[in-house]
């Protein structure tokens, strides 16, 4: 059965014409038509007879069947009429009037369709050859009517039934019309092209009314009688078709052109376009033109013989043989070279597969030419790979990473998602929907696998479950990751990363199998350079004699990480830090165990040590000795219950404390990220659980508040002021820690005790109460008695003040 097909999309241009091409004849713009034949539609103007047979099929293929224009009118009528749904009027107002300037799409659009319609019954067929009973071709076939300002797109796909014809041409998802509006607005806002946007989004019929006054589609499904639909971009109406099933199985789309879009009646255009847009199309594209040929007439002319009369006594067989030759001298074939014009089908597409070929054939422009025919995309890719995979099973597949990731990438990552790779078996399209072909941080790889190993006759969810599909998996997988470790640098860090960064941080959380491929994918902003990123293995090279410890910090921005207490003794020592200002990038660095025997050190964290010398570490030790009573006084009494314990810092200098996570808890940034996802998700978040997971505080023995608070409580270890300056400083560094306070309103009353001290306000003084509102006679007997105590000297005076 494979080969049968392949027989059939392989065949020569000279193939027969298309036997039902339909609405030629009709009348779609107030036309005269009485229901005959057009005489030698398609030939030459001058009139030649060349090809008689190829032109009289197409004369039959045309005719309307014996139905006049008062049938016709009375079609119209009859049919069953439709508004567009809302959503539709709106895309295609947009279509009309934003790509204008890029009216030849539509033709891109149409052939791709086609060629789905063509994929779909092919598929079909591997489990049900009966399926090409009403038509075995598989053509898509292109025909310009200058004199009627028609254009006919034939394709012998599976065709629609009445219902699919009202579903997919009247109608369209309101998620898709919104994201596909949405995007388009982006686009032309930041001055980009939108033509791309139209396969993209499934909408690329729409784009006919950018050519169009009016559009016919006769289609005819297995399932269903055929069927008229027709629209002007207003409203649409349906019936059935009253010739019947000329068609035998398939779509064609009619257009009847504008003025302006004669342009596109023309053959030569009609080459380019599909030259340009369509040429790696898997189904055989012919467009109906001409070409001038030199070709030989036969004319016969009578000759006098010369023979003459044999002796009587010859023998028979010699009279014979004499007889003969005189009949071929009579008859002399005498030939006449004539110029003349012949039609026919043109074959545009006769390349064989691109993947097919050996990659050392194909030239760059090739692989650009056919990226952009299968993916719809109107940019270069950023990078390909062609490779033929070998061993448990043999495949020849092309990947490519696109210049721009696809729109809305993550909104339903975990779900359903759009897949790229275009899965052919021995050359038959099998499907592009396979859920599990690619990994979901990859979803953005677009390209085409051909394997000659799979099976064809069995279902998609049965082959999804083939155990060569993890194979190919693994090696779709490595190849795609060395296609993207060859990118380079400064493309990579530029381009590549601002697009696709968080699917390689999601795939080091995700492939595990990976993960070391994937992490030398990996960048970071760091402390090293104000702009640019860094790789880990970069990070490594920079790395100061003795360190083990690979150093990196959370937080919402650049700005706030560098600003944060914890790296201040890091960054003063010149330290490299890492700086995490995705909401990703902590889950992508706690999924990483190490990298090149280096192990991740949070500085938010407990475990920042530094190397130090003996004198050091003896300075260190006797001030831990100092301040002993201050750390055990501060975590016996004053910050009873809050804190773990508190020490000596080693990692501050400028900032009096710092709250640090235990090794295994949540940094401040972890524990927003954390919030954030969970009211997102319509969750609570347990801050209940955090907060009694207590951290350790760590103090600056060389700053003077802690200096002042070792005083006070060797004085004094009640000291009031003490414990209310310790439990100012405990809340102060949960904030600058990235943690939330508990109770926001003890903490502002605190502060305010601490000013009015600081002041020599009263604690105990009240806030004046507000005088009570006057009416108006009051006010003006005021500002009398104002006047005249100005008048009064200094008792005026003291009573102006009073007021």
């Amino acid at each position: 059965m494979a080969s049968l097909i392949y027989v059939v999309i392989s065949s020569s241009a000279s193939v027969r014409a298309y036997d039902k091409i339909d609405l030629d004849g009709l009348d779609l713009e107030g036309l005269d038509i009485d229901g005959t034949v057009t005489e030698d539609l398609g030939k030459s103007r001058d009139g030649s007879r060349t090809d008689d047979e190829v032109i009289q099929r197409e004369e039959e293929a045309i005719q309307l069947d014996g139905l006049n224009a008062a049938q016709i009118k009375e079609i119209r009528d009859k049919s069953e009429k439709h508004a567009f749904q809302a959503e539709v009027n709106r895309m295609m107002k947009l279509i009309i009037n934003s790509l204008y300037k890029n009216k030849e799409i539509f033709l891109r659009e149409l052939i791709s369709n086609a060629s789905d319609a063509l994929d779909k019954i092919r598929f079909l067929s591997l489990t049900d050859e009966n399926v090409f009973a009403g038509n075995e071709e598989l053509t898509v076939k292109i025909k310009a009517d200058k004199e009627k300002n028609m254009l006919h797109i034939i394709d012998t796909g599976i065709g629609m039934t009445k219902e699919h014809l009202v579903k997919n041409l009247g109608t369209i998802a309101k998620s898709g019309t919104s994201e596909f509006l949405n995007k388009m607005a982006e686009m032309q806002t930041e001055g980009r092209s939108t033509s791309d946007l139209i396969g993209q989004f499934g909408v690329g019929f729409y784009s006919t009314f950018l050519v169009a006054n009016k559009v016919i589609v006769t289609s005819k499904h297995n399932d269903d009688t055929q069927h008229i639909w027709e629209s002007d971009s207003n409203e649409f109406s349906v019936i059935e078709d009253p010739r019947g099933n000329t068609l035998g199985r398939g779509t064609t789309v009619t257009l009847v052109m504008k003025e302006e879009a004669s342009d596109f009646l023309e053959p030569e255009t009609i080459k380019e376009l599909i030259k340009k847009y369509s040429q790696f199309i898997n189904f055989p594209i012919y467009v109906w033109s001409s070409k001038t040929a030199t070709v030989e007439e036969q004319t016969r002319e009578e000759a006098e013989t010369d023979s003459q009369k044999k002796d009587e006594d010859a023998t028979e067989d010699e009279a014979q043989v004499e007889d003969e030759e005189d009949k071929d001298k009579s008859d002399k074939l005498n030939f006449k070279k004539v110029e003349q014009t012949v039609w026919d089908w043109e074959l545009m597409n006769s390349i064989k597969p691109i993947w097919q070929r050996a990659a050392k054939e194909v030239q760059e422009d090739e692989y650009k030419a056919f990226y952009k025919t299968f993916s719809r995309d109107s940019d270069d890719p950023l990078s390909y790979i062609h490779f033929t995979a070998e061993g448990e099973v043999t495949f020849k597949s092309i990947l490519f990473v696109p210049a721009e990731a696809p729109p809305h990438l993550f909104d339903q990552y975990g779900s359903k998602m759009q897949e790229y790779i275009k899965l052919f078996v021995r050359r038959v399209f099998i499907t592009d929907d396979f859920q599990d072909i690619m990994p979901k941080y990859l979803h953005f790889v677009k390209g085409v696998v051909d394997s000659d190993d799979l099976p064809l006759n069995v279902s998609r969810e049965t082959l999804q479950q083939h155990k060569l599909l993890k194979v190919i998996r693994k090696k779709l997988v490595r190849k795609t990751l060395d296609m993207i470790k060859k990118i380079a640098e400064e493309q990579y860090t530029n381009k590549f990363w601002k697009e696709f960064g968080t699917n390689i941080k999601l795939g080091v959380i995700e492939d595990h199998p990976n993960r070391t491929r994937l992490a030398k994918l990996l960048r970071f902003p760091t402390s090293h350079s104000q702009t640019g990123l860094s790789s880990l293995e970069q990070y490594i090279e920079r790395m100061k004699e003795k360190q083990d410890k690979i150093y990196f910090m959370g937080g919402t921005s650049r700005k706030a990480v560098e600003s944060s207490p914890f790296v201040e003794r890091l960054l003063k020592k010149g330290y490299e830090v890492i700086y995490l200002t995705e909401p990703i990038d902590e889950y992508c660095i706690e999924a990483l165990p190490q990298f090149d025997g280096k192990h991740f050190q949070d500085v938010a964290k407990e475990g920042v040590w530094f190397d130090e010398s003996d004198q050091a570490k003896g300075t260190r030790e006797a001030l831990e000795k100092e301040f002993e009573p201050l750390t055990t006084w501060m975590k016996d009494k004053a910050l009873k219950d809050k804190i773990e314990h508190a020490v000596l810092s080693q990692r501050l200098t400028t900032s009096p404390c710092a709250l640090v996570a235990s090794q295994h808890g949540s940094t401040g940034n972890m524990e927003r990220i954390m919030s954030a996802e969970a009211y997102q998700t319509g969750k609570e978040f347990d801050t209940k659980s955090s907060r009694r997971e207590r951290k350790t505080l760590e103090i600056n023995a060389k700053h003077p508040l802690i200096k002042e608070m070792l005083n006070r409580v060797n004085s004094n270890a009640d000291d009031q002021t003490a414990s209310d300056l310790a439990v100012v400083l405990f809340d102060t560094a949960t904030l600058r820690s990235g943690y939330q306070l508990d109770d926001t309103k003890a903490y502002a009353d605190r502060i305010e005790r601490m000013l009015r001290l600081s002041m020599n306000i009263d604690l105990n003084q009240q806030i004046e109460e507000e005088p009570e509102e006057q009416n108006e006679e009051e006010v003006k007997t005021d500002e009398v008695e104002v006047k005249t105590d100005e008048v009064e000297g200094d008792s005026g005076a003291k009573r102006k003040e009073e007021l």
